[in-house]
């Protein structure tokens, strides 16, 4: 499969007129000139209302509650952009910005006075959710001049990003949106432009044409931007990035500022002419994604397994977790499942619904370093080799005792006499990584259909790469690694594959497979088509699912998911590769759990489906990627108990289990119908 194509948010030029959906149902009507509409974290819709043009005073903000407006603030002038963040919802209010608790006790946050020129017409607002810096637009005398955007801190402070000076072609600055933590969207109302301003030194580059009047920008979970038409009455989409923008909605006298519904998956558009709210369900024509909820279950298994030697209390009364984070197989006919911890057990049981008791293949806690506050340390990878049935051999990968900072590939084997039973002074270190901080160590080891070994570890940890080693082919830290373990070469344990991407190029590691990696939690191959599919750790806002391709470049630390990412953040490049799916992480969860594709016996509805869950929200999904159409076709939630997901795994057959901390041992689950 190619991936490594040119990528852009959208293209500039025509809009793709596939046809609109039908039509949107109304949410509340006979408003007075409704601006802006913002659902907050508890799911409550506000709606700003400008009043009569021209008139200060009759401005307010409503809370829309069962079909009714509910007057929330009252004696504005002309509200237009309304935000949320945390407790509060922020308004543009002419030439001032104010703040309003949950109570609707309003202040004014932002006065006239604290801009660094006047403002003359403030209008959209957009908020950094991560620290709470607002960004506002001046849309100037609506004429072409005098427009600006502004940023106001935490404290009120406000100061200058970008106006004419720095944008000739600025007319009539509008709708708002950040692209990351370090980027901004601005949609241009006079010249029906779209313009991504680095917030690092307010460079702009315009990524799109011909958006009519633009009024508001918003995505949704998913990393889909939609983007209305104020005097045309329409709403376009851009599924993801390469491609056109897509009429989505048509037929409004006037698209105001739009927002996302999430829990309600639906669009909310003030129709100002129309004196209304307005929703419609979200799908895109021409990239529908299937995201109807599966009906299955997740349920205890091997409910009756009791792990030999662990018990979920201490002798002095604490709670002693057990933290299974590999289920695997040995592909030896024998029907066994091998479960390892991350302080460093590895149990053995019969793969039987009906067992009992688990036998202690491997215990080497003596030298595996985990604790609680270094959570992403520990034991963190296993995998056996291809021909384990003859020679006995398995690999690991944790945090070693015996030197700080560092994590080890290292191969044991079992004992001849005893096929339950590994060998501890078998060890025979493979690779070894030296890390700056203690997060971010990945740890999936497996091999591929190729008989090569896949390793992967993470950037080195701390926050935002800040030795770069993402996009450092001189370090192994923040790459997929392919070695062959069954030679060895150059006095190391393992020799490079003739074909790795890098194994001609002086200034590159030639272990390296693919690199930009932040940090992978979990990686699988699918057994049928051998694709490599992870789940890669976002940091600020975008968790994302990518699948792993010779010499690519997954882009961190200069993207996050579609995203730009710091200072040294870019758009879409030829040569990086985008995710094929992301979410956003305050509506929809914080950490994913990559996983795996099903092509086990039991659920045949599930089969090509890739499994995946966010080990903060718990929740679950069933992905599917159709490579004719390049895309998604199906996100599809299923039903689940909020559980910390650590890990997906399969047996033997192909049967997918998932992993959980426990103190009463049940860790592992599957799905059923």
């Amino acid at each position: 499969m190619r991936r490594s194509i040119v990528l852009a948010l959208a293209v500039c030029g025509a809009v793709s007129q596939a046809g609109a959906q039908t039509p949107p149902k109304d949410v509340v009507t006979g408003l007075t000139n409704p601006e802006s509409v913002v659902v907050n974290g508890q799911g409550q819709v506000f709606v700003s209302v400008i009043g009569e043009f021209g008139r200060d005073g009759d401005g307010a903000v409503l809370k829309i509650d069962q079909g009714k407006a509910v007057p929330f603030v009252s004696g504005l002038d002309d509200p237009k952009g309304l935000v949320a963040h945390q407790q509060w919802l922020f308004v543009a209010d002419k030439t001032r910005v104010l703040r309003i608790d949950s109570q609707g006790k309003s202040e004014v946050f932002a006065p006239a006075s604290a801009f660094p020129t006047p403002p003359k017409f403030l209008n959209d607002l957009a908020v950094d959710v991560e620290s709470g810096t607002l960004f506002v637009s001046d849309s100037g005398d609506l004429k072409g001049d005098e427009g600006a955007v502004f940023q106001i801190s935490p404290k009120g402070d406000v100061s200058l990003v970008l106006d004419k000076k720095g944008l000739p072609a600025l007319h009539t600055p509008n709708g708002l949106l950040l692209d990351g933590a370090s980027h901004l969207l601005l949609g241009d109302f006079g010249t029906g432009a779209l313009y991504r301003i680095k917030l690092a030194n307010s460079s702009v580059e315009k990524i799109a044409d011909d958006l009519g009047t633009v009024d508001g920008l918003a995505w949704d979970q998913f990393g889909r931007l939609f983007i209305s038409d104020y005097k045309g009455g329409r709403v376009f989409a851009i599924a993801r990035p390469g491609t056109k923008p897509v009429l989505l909605v048509e037929g409004l006298k006037s698209a105001a500022d739009l927002t996302v519904d999430p829990a309600a998956k639906r669009l909310l558009i003030p129709d100002m002419g129309g004196g209304s709210v307005v929703s419609v369900a979200i799908s895109i024509p021409g990239a529908e994604v299937n995201e109807e909820p599966l009906a299955l279950k997740t349920e205890v298994a091997f409910p009756n397994l009791q792990w030999a030697g662990w018990k979920g209390e201490t002798e002095d009364g604490r709670v002693n977790t057990l933290r299974p984070i590999v289920l695997t197989h040995a592909n030896d006919g024998s029907n066994r499942l091998f479960v390892a911890t991350q302080h460093g057990v590895i149990h053995t049981f019969p793969n039987d619904q009906k067992a009992t008791q688990t036998t202690i293949f491997l215990d080497i806690q003596d030298r595996v370093s985990y604790h609680d506050n270094t959570n992403e340390e520990g034991f963190l990878g296993l995998t056996f080799h291809p021909r384990f049935k003859e020679n006995g051999y398995f690999y690991v990968f944790y945090t070693t005792r015996k030197a700080k900072l560092t994590n080890v590939v290292t191969r044991f084997q079992v004992r001849k006499d005893d096929p339950n039973q590994a060998d501890p002074d078998s060890e025979v270190e493979i690779l070894r990584y030296e890390k700056p901080y203690w997060n971010h160590d990945g740890g999936t080891v497996v091999f591929g259909p190729d008989g090569y070994l896949y390793v992967t570890h993470g950037d080195g940890g701390a926050g935002n790469d800040p030795h770069e080693n993402g996009q450092n082919l001189n370090t192994l830290l923040g790459k997929v690694l392919r070695i062959d373990v069954d030679h060895s070469e150059g006095g190391k344990n393992y020799a490079i594959p003739k074909d790795n991407p890098f194994v001609d190029q002086s200034d590159a590691r030639p272990e390296i497979w693919a690199y930009g990696i932040r940090n992978i939690w979990r990686m699988a191959f699918d057994r049928k088509t051998g694709w490599l599919w992870a789940g890669e750790v976002g940091q600020n806002l975008w968790e994302e699912i990518d699948i792993i391709t010779k010499g690519g470049n997954y882009g961190w630390n200069r993207r996050e998911g579609f995203h730009p990412f710091g200072r040294k953040g870019v758009g879409p490049q030829p040569d990086l590769i985008e995710p094929i799916w992301e979410y956003y992480h305050h509506d929809t969860g914080k950490s994913i759990t990559g996983g795996t594709v099903y092509r086990g016996p039991r659920l045949p509805e599930l089969d090509g489906a890739y499994l995946y869950a966010d080990y903060v929200s718990g929740r679950l999904w069933a992905l599917r990627y159709d490579e004719a159409k390049g895309r998604v076709v199906e996100n599809r939630p299923i039903p689940s108990r909020g559980l910390n997901v650590m890990s997906f795994s399969e047996d033997e057959k192909g049967e997918v289990y998932f992993l959980t901390t426990t103190i009463n041992g049940q860790g592992i689950y599957w799905f059923s119908k």
